[in-house]
């Protein structure tokens, strides 16, 4: 059975998806946790904050495989959630280290809701990717075979 780029490029997608899912349900909570007043918001934005460059950075990596594998369906899918975090991060709050989350705003009802919402909506883009590169490494898998 052959292998092909384009297949370790879904399977390195499937596993790098499972990691941003739990990014996003982590995401999710620590809002709800936020809203509700179980954690002060200075712990949470230090313990969100360390995942933001991840998380973007991960999503970047398996794109960079899909552009060099060639498949431009899957990278055109994700380039709206690309722009949305070079555009998010590039307007962020200023801060002294990197993050997206300020611990003096984030407690805003606005900011807040707002927050919750993109993870809630990330957390399906991420679900849905998930079954579409599944979906893609199989067919590429028997295309190569």
């Amino acid at each position: 059975m052959a292998f092909t780029f384009a297949a370790f490029s879904y399977i390195i997608a499937l596993i790098i998806d499972a990691f941003l899912i739990f990014f996003a349900i982590f995401h999710i909570i620590a809002f709800d946790e936020l809203k509700t007043d179980y954690k002060n918001p200075i712990d949470q934005c230090n313990s969100l904050n360390p995942l933001v460059l991840p998380e973007y950075g991960l999503h970047m990596l398996f794109n960079i495989l899909f552009l060099f594998a060639g498949e431009w369906v899957s990278l055109f899918l994700n380039m709206p959630l690309i722009a949305y975090h070079i555009n998010r991060y590039r307007t962020r709050p200023v801060m002294s280290g990197p993050g997206l989350y300020d611990p003096t705003s984030i407690m805003n009802h606005e900011v807040l809701s707002q927050c919750q919402r993109e993870g809630w909506i990330k957390l399906a883009f991420y679900l849905m990717a998930f079954f579409y590169y599944l979906y893609g490494m199989i067919v590429s898998l028997i295309a190569a075979a």
